[in-house]
């Protein structure tokens, strides 16, 4: 067949980090096959939502650090050293004390991953590869024609663009059902900007994960400021004129997330997960299927006799049933803060010592396991993994950053935050 006739056209609709992380394994392939059109709704490439002004504002901290993020262009921390002293000052961040397991403002990780998407532009140029940005462009439509197997790509504007592949890379996106006609009523906190006017009287937040800590810290700037006491514990002080401004958080049976521990081995790249051949062996000898109860012995139990032994004798005889029962019980009966207080402390323990919490890290590295193995499941094993496991495993691997804690605990001590089961 000639060239010409073989040549695929690819659209990419979003340009986020999934679009990055994309961009750089096409990068990788032959650049004579294909051409790429990428579509953003937004005016800049890499940074996405979360890790730009539509979801962030200069107070919120990422819960990932250099480490855990897959291999690009340039490691964070060389980056890190290569930024001019405003830029730092502006953020925070002294370039003397920064590691790879230092965490960023959200806005300043935006930054960097931008710069790779320009320099993994940059490559592929140079290797021939015919890549189009479409900056500013709101996609609207993709409508399938099976019967001439091209895809149709419709923007606002009603252009039309014809593709043999479209690949879906919108992440995060936020509906607004009543926002806008209930009044003081927000589907969501971004952009943070929506959420800066102050009031004086209780403030009620759906949810108390990662989206409800930024709703809450947005909150606390404009009502108040954070300031270190004589003991350089952080306290939080409210503006004169909002003496009743509290906020209350609803969140499930009363639970708060996990903090950011000290993570060894964060890309899981180590022997604690199963090869593929493994796991297709275990599927042959198993009727078909892969037993959750398998991945549980295999890639949490017996990882932990070598990394927490004390902790392995513990859990070496109990079932996964009883090892969530245990763990979702003892949180239920705490006090949400007083144990999120004990966790904070345990937490800066793990990153001080640099020692992880075993179990914390081999539950994420589950949790990151079942993802491509997940469709040989049982409809039985299914569905115990999303009722019983991943209740758990969204609480552990939220890792909130010690930052947002302080914050929290700040706010809490004043008395101006409050968790409701519900």
């Amino acid at each position: 067949m000639p060239e010409k006739a073989s040549l695929k056209k690819i659209a990419i609709i979003g340009g986020g980090p999934a679009a990055l992380y994309l961009l750089k394994e096409f990068s990788a392939k032959d650049p004579r096959h294909y051409t790429i059109d990428i579509f953003e709704a937004g005016e800049r490439l890499g940074c996405g939502m979360p890790y730009s002004k539509a979801g962030a504002n200069p107070e919120h901290i990422a819960n990932v650090s250099g480490n855990e993020i897959p291999e690009l262009i340039t490691p964070l921390t060389h980056w890190i050293e290569k930024l001019p002293a405003s830029t730092l000052n502006q953020f925070g961040v002294k370039k003397n004390q920064f590691d790879e397991y230092e965490v960023v403002p959200r806005l300043l990780l935006g930054q960097y991953l931008e710069n790779q998407f320009d320099q993994l532009l940059d490559i592929a140029a140079k290797k021939g590869i015919r890549i189009n940005t479409h900056l500013s462009t709101q996609v609207i439509d993709i409508i399938d024609q099976p019967e001439i197997n091209r895809v149709l790509v419709k923007m606002v504007d009603n252009e039309e663009l014809e593709f043999d592949i479209v690949i879906i890379c919108t992440g995060h996106s936020w509906p607004r059902k009543e926002e806008g006609k209930v009044k003081d009523y927000f589907d969501s906190p971004y952009p943070p900007q929506k959420l800066m006017h102050q009031c004086n009287h209780p403030v009620a937040i759906k949810g108390s994960s990662l989206t409800a800590i930024d709703a809450v810290v947005t909150l606390a700037i404009v009502h108040g400021r954070f300031e270190r006491n004589h003991s350089m514990e952080l306290t939080w002080i409210a503006n004169e004129n909002a003496p009743e401004f509290k906020m209350v958080m609803h969140s499930l049976q009363g639970l708060l997330p996990a903090i950011r521990i000290y993570l060894n081995d964060p890309q899981l790249k180590s022997e604690i997960l199963l090869s593929e051949d493994d796991i297709f062996r275990h599927i042959m000898e198993n009727d078909g299927f892969l037993s959750l109860d398998y991945l549980f012995e295999k890639n949490f139990k017996e990882p932990m006799k070598s990394r927490d032994p004390e902790y392995y004798q513990q859990v070496r005889n109990v079932s996964l049933e009883e090892f969530v029962k245990n763990i979702m019980q003892t949180r239920k009966q705490a006090d949400a803060f007083q144990l999120f207080k004990t966790e904070y402390r345990e937490a800066n323990r793990s990153i001080l010592l640099e020692k992880p919490v075993y179990w914390k890290e081999l539950l994420a590295a589950l949790n990151h396991l079942i993802n491509y193995p997940a469709k040989h499941l049982s409809a039985e094993d299914m569905i115990r993994f999303q009722k019983l496991l991943m209740p758990l495993i969204a609480i552990i691997i939220a890792f909130v950053p010690q930052d947002s804690c302080e914050q929290l605990i700040a706010l809490y001590d004043a008395g101006r935050l409050e968790i409701i089961s519900v």
